[in-house]
């Protein structure tokens, strides 16, 4: 489950790295790179835990 929450966060900010650089899409760029940050601080958390 933690490799899948990675590989999103990955995708999440690489579209908004596109999107930031190729054209104003609005907010939505935004939301998703704060879903990717997220996935990533709980991928960090979950595997200091284990």
């Amino acid at each position: 489950m933690g490799n899948l929450l990675y590989i999103i966060a990955v995708i999440l900010v690489i579209a908004w790295l596109i999107g930031f650089v190729g054209y104003s899409a609005g907010g939505i760029i935004h939301i998703l790179l704060v879903i990717a940050i997220i996935a990533i601080l709980f991928r960090v958390l979950q595997g200091r835990r284990i």
